[in-house]
């Protein structure tokens, strides 16, 4: 072999070697690259699950929005429902009442324990309209004050069904016709 030979295999071993290493650096930089591509797969993957959450989301909230607009709608009818009604009543006249009612009929003797509904009903509203302007006479501080019952822990849920009460009429109540909005 020559010199010339051995010069140019060993040439030849150092490009082999020089391009051993820059092919091992590309490796390297693949390698990363190929971990940055699986964690932007996996980033974009992760980003599809939360917008696809997000549109469930904003369904199940338009979905409740449109239930609470509808109960909305039906209790706003039903307030301007009984609003009319509190209206008519308002301004009916009220019934002439007498001044002072006959005395109820006496007992008949021997049947004393029968006393007709009419005439218990009677006497009950009489001590009532007394006691009322008994009470009414009395100075403000004096007045007796009725304690409520311990009533049981409010929640919002019980609160809801006690509004849900105040729109809830005698019947199916009247449709409120256009003089109801016109008053307003």
């Amino acid at each position: 072999m020559s010199v010339i030979a051995f010069a140019m295999n060993g040439l030849l071993a150092v490009l082999l070697i020089v391009a051993l290493g820059f092919g091992w650096r590309l490796e390297r930089r693949l390698k990363a690259l190929r971990d940055s591509h699986e964690g932007f797969a996996k980033a974009v993957k992760d980003l599809d699950q939360a917008a696809a959450r997000a549109e469930q989301g904003l369904a199940d909230l338009r979905a409740a929005t449109d239930e609470a607009a509808e109960t909305l709608a039906i209790r706003i009818e039903r307030a301007q429902a009984l609003a009319a009604q509190l209206d008519e009543r308002i301004s009916r006249p009220p019934p002439p009442r007498p001044e002072r009612e006959a005395p109820p009929p006496a007992p008949v003797r021997g049947r004393v324990d029968e006393v007709s509904p009419a005439a218990e009903r009677r006497l009950k509203a009489e001590d009532f309209e007394r006691l009322l302007e008994r009470e009414s006479r009395l100075p403000a501080g004096a007045r007796p004050t009725l304690s409520a019952p311990s009533a049981p822990s409010e929640t919002p849920r019980s609160r809801a069904r006690v509004d849900d009460d105040l729109f809830d009429g005698p019947g199916d109540p009247p449709r409120p016709g256009p003089q109801s909005r016109a008053r307003r």
